[in-house]
């Protein structure tokens, strides 16, 4: 019986950075399953993105799901809201889906890590799936990444007119900014995030921000916008940012107001 061929797999989050790996690598690698790990708490632009990137590539994208979505999980973790010390989220509906996904095979997966960012991405304990950073190898950087994306007409997400990060539309790492825009561009997701941190079975008292309720958050929605717009306008006077587009100028900005690192299973 002849062996298995290593299966090459590309997760797509919906965000910049992966969306620019299958755009280099579709062509050259056309064996490529691409996969998106679907929580069913995504934002529509994210699903409105990946049927743009399918269009443009010609791609098939695997959906992949956990068997229990996050309600079934918030229940086990006895109504604990995921935290950056506490990422069951990623866990549960990411990771474990994923490797599900792949099996016993044996698998390279492909991690759309720039040259520019110290960081790692999501490496498996599995010892089938291996890790290749190919933007690390050939050295580009974020302005390469944007270059690609311009390239092809796929472009950026929509969601970076207000956000610079892909992930569920409650995701604890956004900063004030983006929950507030969040507020303002979908009003029925955000009432769904404060649902969540008002109902919990054990009667405790969670929030997605520490040390600050959503509804505290939005009564200081004016001066945080106001913040916001200062930081952007003192961006947009600095030569080296004089020619960038606005989508770029947001992301140096949110990434200085809040440079911590998200879960790197999801953002990329």
């Amino acid at each position: 019986m002849s062996e298995k061929p290593v299966r090459h797999i590309l997760g797509l989050s919906g965000g910049k950075d992966s969306t620019a790996l299958a755009v280099l690598l579709h062509k050259e690698i056309p064996q490529m399953e691409y996969f998106f790990c679907d929580t069913h708490k995504e934002l529509p632009e994210t699903y409105e993105y990946l049927d743009r990137i399918k269009a443009r590539l010609g791609i098939k994208i695997h959906y992949l799901a956990a068997e229990r979505g996050f309600d079934h999980w918030l229940d086990v973790y006895g109504g604990t809201l995921p935290s950056p010390n506490m990422r069951w989220c990623t866990v549960q509906m990411k990771i474990k889906p994923l490797e599900q996904f792949v099996g016993n095979d044996e698998a390279i997966s492909y991690v759309g890590i720039r040259a520019d960012e110290n960081r790692d991405g999501y490496i498996s304990t599995k010892k089938n799936i291996k890790p290749v950073f190919p933007f690390k190898e050939r050295g580009l950087v974020k302005a390469d990444i944007i270059g690609l994306l311009e390239d092809t007409g796929i472009g950026l997400p929509d969601y970076y007119r207000w956000r610079s990060r892909s992930g569920c539309f409650f995701c604890f790492f956004q900063r004030k900014y983006e929950w507030v825009m969040l507020a303002e561009e979908h009003p029925d997701k955000f009432a769904e995030a404060l649902k969540y941190e008002q109902e919990h079975k054990d009667g405790r008292q969670y929030t997605w921000n520490e040390g600050e309720t959503l509804l505290e958050l939005l009564e200081r929605k004016d001066e945080i916008i106001a913040q916001h717009e200062r930081s952007i306008a003192r961006k947009q006077k600095e030569s080296a940012w004089k020619k960038q587009s606005l989508a770029q100028v947001l992301d140096s900005v949110l990434d200085e107001e809040d440079d911590a690192l998200p879960c790197l299973a999801c953002h990329l």
